[in-house]
């Protein structure tokens, strides 16, 4: 008993001089991990987007403009990510005219509401 205990100790001891191998492993994933965030960061940052990343701001993104395929993302504080999809389908439904718009020679759009106190462009 008396040997087998000297001899776990010396082998204990001399662990410290003996490196597993596998112990850099662990380590290889940290690096991983952090460069993939750097990554994800850099791609942002390419795109001039650093509002993705902001949690405070509300940013609204339209892709493929006037294509078949467009999309717009909508990020509102507090709430989850929207995508809306372009479909072919056309909004229907009951209301009320609101007021009118008027597009002048320059390309501007001017919006008039309808109310009591109309006034005359």
């Amino acid at each position: 008993m008396n040997r087998r205990g000297r001899s776990s100790r010396r082998r204990h001891i001399g662990d410290d001089d003996e490196q597993n191998p596998l112990t850099g492993v662990a380590n290889l994933f940290d690096i991983a991990m952090v460069f993939s965030v750097a990554l994800l960061v850099a791609l942002v940052m390419s795109y001039q987007l650093p509002e993705l990343l902001s949690p405070t701001e509300n940013i609204t993104i339209v892709k493929n403009p006037g294509q078949k395929d467009m999309q717009i993302i909508i990020k509102e504080e507090g709430k989850p990510i929207e995508i809306l999809n372009m479909t072919n389908e056309l909004g229907s439904g009951s209301g009320e005219a609101l007021g009118t718009a008027y597009r002048l020679a320059d390309g501007s759009i001017i919006y008039v509401p309808f109310g009591e106190n109309e006034t005359s462009i």
